[in-house]
């Protein structure tokens, strides 16, 4: 039976990047219902088993940590990977919320904050930080993740299952290619790079601050999907030209 997508209006503030996940300078975070929406829509196109996930340009790990927070029980295993060692350093810290350990610190590390610097706003976050753990504890607990560091034009083969690919490419002032990235045409050079080491089932989910995603000559998309500036398109890796 394909998998159903639900697109309700939930309140996702405690998702919100720099609350209770760590923000960083240059990674703006990502719209977590739209992160819902294109995780549910690529499951629709794979079997209806849990999913090994992979974000190969990360950032602060954002998107990954909220679809962990989101969809514990639909993942066995989330991967970032990134170019920026930084970006992994703090992508690393914020999936080790995905486990009762590190949340249990956040939450002690936020009220301590929260004394230290007089400010209401920080005992709000540890509550967040508490709420969040307890949706994990509901969903399977603890999820198994692992962060690297990584060019997304030179990817190595995964050391793990992957069926599903979903990032956020980079754009504008925020952030920028790094690595053995192409002059021009970056998103089929992209999609090229990591088909080759992805099994063909495997289905790409990529979303870009633009009107439509390019795709290699020759390749069909899955869908496409547009919300307010962003596009994505999803594809699978074996009909990848």
């Amino acid at each position: 039976m394909a998998y159903r997508y639900a697109t309700e209006r939930a309140d996702h503030t405690d998702l919100a990047s720099g609350h209770v996940l760590r923000s960083a300078p240059g990674h703006p975070g990502f719209p977590a219902r739209l992160a819902s929406e294109l995780f549910q829509r690529a499951l629709a196109h794979l079997d209806a088993g849990p999913v090994g996930l992979w974000d190969p340009c990360c950032g602060s790990g954002h998107l990954l940590a909220v679809l962990g927070m989101l969809h514990r029980g639909r993942l066995v295993h989330v991967h970032a990977s990134d170019v920026d060692s930084e970006a992994v350093r703090i992508a690393a810290r914020n999936l080790d919320l995905l486990t009762a350990q590190g949340m249990a610190e956040r939450e002690r590390e936020l009220r301590a904050q929260a004394v230290e610097f007089g400010r209401p706003s920080f005992a709000d976050r540890a509550g967040a930080a508490q709420r969040l753990a307890a949706r994990l504890r509901a969903h399977g607990g603890d999820l198994p993740h692992s962060a690297c560091e990584g060019d997304a034009f030179a990817p190595s083969p995964p050391q793990r299952r992957v069926d599903l690919v979903l990032t956020d490419v980079p754009y504008g002032d925020l952030a920028h290619w790094a690595g053995a990235s192409p002059a021009e045409d970056e998103v089929p050079e992209l999609l090229r790079a990591l088909s080759a080491v992805l099994a063909e089932r495997t289905v790409l989910a990529v979303t870009a601050r633009t009107r439509r995603i390019g795709l290699p000559r020759g390749t069909r998309a899955l869908e496409r999907v547009r919300v307010g500036n962003r596009a994505a398109v999803l594809v699978r890796a074996g009909d990848i030209r």
